[in-house]
């Protein structure tokens, strides 16, 4: 088989840059490719879920993608506006569909789109699911496969029922309504910060929550000139609106809302590895849920401890939320997460959900009646400080692969830190006293990308600063 086709599956699913390789003709390749695996689906009568985030073109998309599978006699459910991941997702479970496609590029910049695959659990699709269409793909673009003249516009198909617009949004806000306990958020007079980061996840929070300020709730497909993903760096807004001192708590979403960071009270920066520890405590021991628990490779060590103390069972898998998806469709999982802020929760569906994530941070402040920066400090102080950064480096390929061999090899001392061990699970990872170091190529983008977790911020901007500078 080919390796230099120029439509390629990375982590969670396809991404491209827009009218460079994201055009109406791949598009068309990957959804017929869709639809021939969709058609031999058991479910398919009961048809597949479409959703769209906030990106340019991302509603056009849709509805070609809609086209293309109606053409091929596949019922579809259009949503009928911006929708989140989530949505989709939960529409899928809803509806008993055989799967779903949302055209999103998740927190990538603004210049890429992308076509991510639903499962019908309504979780990310099996690395088996997205082989499988792989291959149609390729066979397809050997085949030299061109979109076909004659063919039914989205219009047609609408009239003749194949093609439907449905309300995601609604089904979505109120299954929310019963997974959290609004009255206990709304009575504790719970005011919050939430930045949409201009993507698909503004004007939700307001339909569940009576204090909210939305910041950069309008649609903008440009983003405001930054990467929809909530760092730091890219929710400035956001910490100045909690400087202020009239919020309890800042959220943001990225561009497709199934990741999640977190601001406190007092303007300090919450990351997700903190946020799924505070989960992890209020789910256990407030909510009384149980089952295991499961991190992605990049996630703190703090996790480890508690899972420990709880005598949970802990799994790690390589970075995507994919093979957290599994583990939550095949056991028992309390709760799953990723680095990047991807966090899924028991009784809701397998997939990462930021505006219920954050629903549950607004709880957990009510229940507990402590602030923020309290819950989080009352953490540290049962398992330790656990400080975490990331750098991410666009590099050429020629450059990665080299990198990546270089780190392969092994190093004996990092920043003058003696090496103790190595994990090779995803990526390489270099375990010192009370600190480790990540080093792995990104799957959507050309990026290396440097983890590091100390028990000091100064320790972990050390060894930030030593390796990305060898």
């Amino acid at each position: 088989m080919k390796n230099n086709y120029p439509i390629t599956f990375g982590t969670d699913g396809w991404r491209a840059i827009i009218a460079e390789d994201f055009t109406y003709d791949n598009l068309y390749i990957v959804a017929e490719a869709t639809a021939r695996y969709f058609k031999r689906h058991k479910k398919v009568e009961q048809g597949v879920v479409i959703g769209y985030d906030a990106r340019f073109m991302s509603g056009d998309f849709a509805a070609f993608t809609a086209e293309v599978l109606g053409n091929r006699g596949i019922k579809v459910y259009l949503s009928d506006t911006i929708s989140s991941t989530p949505m989709v997702s939960l529409a899928i479970a809803k509806r008993k569909a055989a799967g779903g496609v949302v055209i999103t590029a998740s927190h990538n910049p603004p210049r890429y789109n992308g076509f991510k695959l639903k499962e019908e659990y309504g979780g990310a699709a099996h690395p088996e699911m997205v082989e499988r269409l792989e291959k149609h793909v390729h066979k397809l673009i050997d085949q030299n496969k061109q979109r076909p003249r004659k063919r039914k516009s989205i219009e047609e198909l609408q009239k003749e029922g194949i093609v439907k617009k449905v309300d995601l949004t609604r089904m979505y806000v109120n299954d929310l309504k019963k997974k959290v306990d609004l009255g206990m958020i709304n009575g504790a007079g719970i005011k919050i910060a939430y930045d949409a980061m201009y993507g698909a996840g503004a004007g939700v929070i307001g339909q569940l929550v009576d204090s909210v300020q939305e910041l950069r709730a309008k649609h903008n497909p440009s983003f405001g000139g930054i990467n929809p993903e909530p760092l730091p760096q890219h929710i400035g807004p956001l910490f100045d609106a909690m400087k202020s001192g009239e919020f309890h708590l800042g959220v943001a979403t990225d561009g497709d809302a199934d990741r999640i960071t977190a601001v406190d009270e007092r303007g300090q920066f919450v990351d997700p590895h903190r946020i799924f520890a505070l989960l992890i405590k209020y789910l256990y021991e407030y909510r009384g849920l149980r089952g295991t628990v499961v991190k992605s490779f990049s996630v703190t060590e703090l996790v480890d401890r508690m899972c420990e103390r709880y005598t949970i069972p802990l799994h790690i898998t390589p970075i995507g939320f994919k093979h957290i998806c599994r583990e939550m469709v095949e056991g028992d999982v309390l709760i799953g997460g990723e680095e990047s802020g991807g966090i899924g929760v028991k009784n809701h569906i397998p997939e990462r959900d930021g505006i219920l994530i954050a629903l549950l941070l607004c709880e957990m402040i009510a229940v507990r009646e402590k602030k923020l920066s309290e819950l989080v400090d009352e953490l540290m102080y049962e398992y330790g400080y656990h400080f975490y950064n990331r750098i991410d480096q666009q590099v050429p390929k020629k450059e990665q692969s080299r990198i990546m061999r270089s780190f392969k090899k092994g190093m004996d001392s990092i920043a003058g830190y003696r090496v103790k061990s190595r994990n090779d699970l995803d990526g390489y990872k270099f375990y010192m006293d009370n600190s480790w170091l990540l080093v792995r190529s990104s799957g959507t983008e050309p990026l290396i990308r440097y983890y590091v977790e100390a028990d000091s911020p100064e320790k972990v901007e050390k060894i930030l600063r030593f390796v990305t500078t060898m």
